[in-house]
């Protein structure tokens, strides 16, 4: 047993950085029992700071349409937002003054205007003036990065409730790049390759890496298979909010009344005969099509996060825990492997392995980085995207990674304990990537850790 405390001390100190020989002293009053027996994951101890964790309470997204053609073509950006915000506040009858902070990732809109567009819609959604709002744009990633702002600044005690969301309109603010470019980017490499059209850096994925036509298009209807049976067994009725507006007729200019509750972007009878007749887009020999990459899409999506002992407090169900977050940068021709190496780097900061994770969900920016990603890392594809992905529900840049924290912690909760931890990575145009590892929200408690193993030698796996 005195081996077993002495390995544990070890572990807590490069866990806990911040404590000093002298503290270390005093480790063994919070060395609780289950902490020796931790199991398979020794970075998953409990000690008192189990009430500091960061937990989700509640996670919406609007249906995601078709941009220009699709449901939301003549909705405003604030009232595709509003109403996400609006369904926290409902279905959760929090009082919106106790919310410290509004975090909202989007990409494509000139940054002051798409902020004016968020506060606008928080107002909207019935926050007060004294709710303070920001934007934060880290492209593809943008959602899910608002979402870890908001938990690291939770966890930093600058607030204890906050929201992070995702909003994207391409209909009104379509891909452009506004004024001139810098001269001096031809003056290196690299640089220039962070102006490179992504599906160009989708060719260089399926070049470079061996991902072939075939393989891409498969991916495409698998995608579009598992949305659909997804949307027909109504899996999505639980995060989508549906949004009441307008379509607005072309010709006529008559607006017809509308609830948009369905992503209007799957394709259910999608084959792949009818992708392979589709002509690259990029590159003349090419194999990234329309039919094998994401769809241009509008949406909105919102995630509500506390402390934990806060939602005890008010009696909230737990719907999942944000463990941890990593963002890294990859060679920016080649942007698609972010995943591939973001990944890692969370579950590694998680006390995880790959074999620990339940779900996955990988943004189908395109099918040739997507296969990459699961191939380098040698996961399960019964594990990724189980209801579909990109390629057919949609990709509102800026919205994406919070209406994968809806997707995934609802499929979580509905696959219940025989799916404890769910990792949510995208790429990043000019070369990065993204990933975010969750729990289940009642895996835990104060005194479990992680899964039971065959022994309990008081050791970690790392030890053995």
């Amino acid at each position: 047993m005195e081996k077993a405390i002495e390995r544990q001390r070890v572990l807590l100190q490069h866990l806990r950085p911040s404590l000093t020989a002298s503290s270390l002293e005093n480790l063994d009053s919070f060395l609780y029992a289950s902490l020796c027996a931790a199991g398979d994951s020794s970075a998953y101890y409990r000690t008192s700071d189990f009430g500091d964790d960061v937990v989700i309470v509640a996670a919406y997204r609007t249906a995601l349409c078709k941009s220009n053609r699709g449901g939301f073509k003549d909705t405003y950006p604030d009232d595709l937002l509003a109403p996400v915000l609006k369904a926290l506040l409902e279905k959760t009858n929090l009082d919106p003054s106790e919310v410290g902070d509004i975090v909202v990732g989007t990409v494509m809109a000139p940054g002051s205007q798409r902020a004016c567009e968020c506060r606008m819609a928080a107002l909207y959604a019935g926050f007060p003036e004294t709710v303070p709002v920001r934007t934060v744009n880290r492209q593809c990633s943008s959602g899910l990065q608002a979402v870890a702002d908001v938990a690291a600044a939770i966890k930093a005690g600058f607030y204890d409730i906050g929201i992070g969301a995702g909003l994207e309109s391409i209909t009104a603010n379509p891909m452009a790049w506004e004024g001139s470019v810098n001269p001096r980017v031809k003056q290196m490499a690299q640089a220039q390759d962070c102006l490179l059209p992504m599906g160009v850096t989708s060719e260089n994925v399926a070049h470079r890496f061996g991902v072939t036509r075939q393989e891409q298009d498969q991916a495409a209807v698998d995608s579009h298979r598992k949305a659909a049976a997804a949307t027909a067994a109504g899996k999505f009725k639980d995060e989508i909010v549906p949004v009441n507006t307008k379509i607005v007729d072309p010709k006529t200019g008559d607006e017809k009344p509308v609830t948009i509750s369905i992503d209007d972007g799957i394709r259910p009878n999608a084959n792949v005969a009818d992708l392979g007749k589709l002509k690259p887009v990029f590159k003349k020999d090419g194999t990234t099509t329309a039919g094998n990459s994401s769809q241009v899409s509008d949406g909105a999506g919102a995630v509500l996060l506390m402390k934990r002992s806060v939602a005890i407090q008010k009696g909230y169900l737990i719907l999942g825990v944000f463990r941890t977050f990593a963002a890294v940068g990859v060679d920016p021709a080649i942007m698609g492997v972010g995943p591939a190496v973001a990944i890692p780097a969370a579950v590694k900061s998680a006390g995880l392995e790959l074999d620990d994770i339940d779900l996955f969900e990988i943004n189908e920016a395109f099918a040739s980085q997507y296969i990459y990603c699961r191939k380098k890392l040698e996961l399960d594809q019964e594990k990724i995207n189980v209801n579909g992905g990109a390629m057919a529900i949609g990709h509102p840049l800026g919205a994406t990674g919070a209406r994968c924290v809806a997707t995934l912690l609802h499929e979580m909760k509905r696959r219940g304990k025989d799916c404890r931890f769910g990792v949510i990575s995208m790429c990043i145009g000019t070369g990065m990537g993204a990933a975010a590892v969750f729990e289940r929200g009642d895996s835990c408690d104060e005194l479990c850790n992680t899964r039971v193993v065959g022994s309990n030698n008081l050791l970690s796996k790392d030890a053995r």
